[in-house]
């Protein structure tokens, strides 16, 4: 299997395909899986187009990896003939669960980091990992409520679940700003214990602010452009890790291609600065 490049991508929106031309900041496009099981049409048509000059990350939003019921082999089974069909040099899904039973909630939810969750959230990633004959990427969340029955640190958790089961981490950095100011803890220090070793592919995207008598609430809203805090942040990261597959997130009030492509080519100029001058020079996949 091949790898992602080490510069920017952008979520892909169909809108905006007839604009999306070979740019040397930019290396792929995520796609959501779920947009893509059905069989064929345009959505197929225009995706074939894409991977055919581009790389594609592949990213899920409805296993429920962190639910404690069983994974759907259903749709394990649509995923895996979506894998097969595109070959995408990463395929990544969320730490959090998103299902009861047969009701899908429609949103991505926190989890309690214990030993318990440690297991169930493990043996949903061997699941998934052998249904779909690959390593996949697991992405830390964002999150607004913290659990009592917590006892395992978030960075040990995903440190354990890579060790445990051999996949690998989607850092986003815009999730550890949002849940750090949420919680009112230091959002260095928690990437001073992350596992970069681990790390596949970053994410960053954009947040709603509320403010609260306590102070801000920020929202994973992937509305808006990402947040001078953020791109700190980022830089930071690069510095340690060196460039990495670097996504901009903007999946709602999606802005003209051209915002995008400027967000993408910030990302490109922080990778570009902490590369080896060797690897400085891109040309278009």
């Amino acid at each position: 299997m091949t790898q992602l490049p080490a510069r920017p991508g952008l979520g892909f929106k169909p809108e905006h395909f007839s604009q999306i031309a070979c740019d040397p900041d930019l290396g792929f496009f995520e796609i959501h899986a779920e947009n893509y099981m059905g069989a064929g049409g345009p959505p197929h048509a225009m995706l074939t187009a894409l991977r055919a000059d581009f790389g594609i990350s592949l990213h899920g939003v409805g296993l429920s990896i962190g639910g404690p019921g069983r994974l759907d082999t259903a749709h394990l089974t649509r995923l895996r003939a979506l894998v097969d069909r595109y070959q995408p040099e990463s395929f990544s899904e969320h730490l959090a669960w998103s299902s009861h039973g047969e009701a899908y909630l429609n949103d991505l939810l926190p989890l309690p980091y214990t030993d318990e969750t440690l297991r169930i959230v493990c043996d949903h990633v061997d699941e998934v990992q052998e249904a779909l004959g690959r390593r996949m990427l697991l992405e830390n969340p964002s999150t607004y409520v913290l659990f009592e029955t917590s006892t395992i640190p978030e960075t040990e958790f995903l440190r354990a679940i890579a060790q445990r089961t051999g996949c690998g981490l989607l850092l986003d950095v815009n999730n550890v700003f949002v849940s750090a100011t949420n919680h009112r803890t230091d959002a260095r220090a928690y990437l001073a214990d992350f596992p970069f070793d681990q790390v596949g592919e970053i994410h960053l995207g954009g947040h709603a602010v509320e403010e609260l008598p306590s102070g801000p609430l920020l929202i994973d809203s992937h509305g808006a452009p990402v947040a001078d805090p953020v791109w700190t942040l980022f830089d930071e990261v690069i510095a340690r890790t060196g460039p990495l597959p670097s996504l901009i997130e903007w999946d709602n009030d999606v802005p003209d291609y051209p915002v995008l492509l400027d967000e993408a080519r910030r990302a490109a100029r922080i990778l570009r600065a902490h590369a080896p001058q060797a690897e400085r020079t891109h040309v278009c996949a």
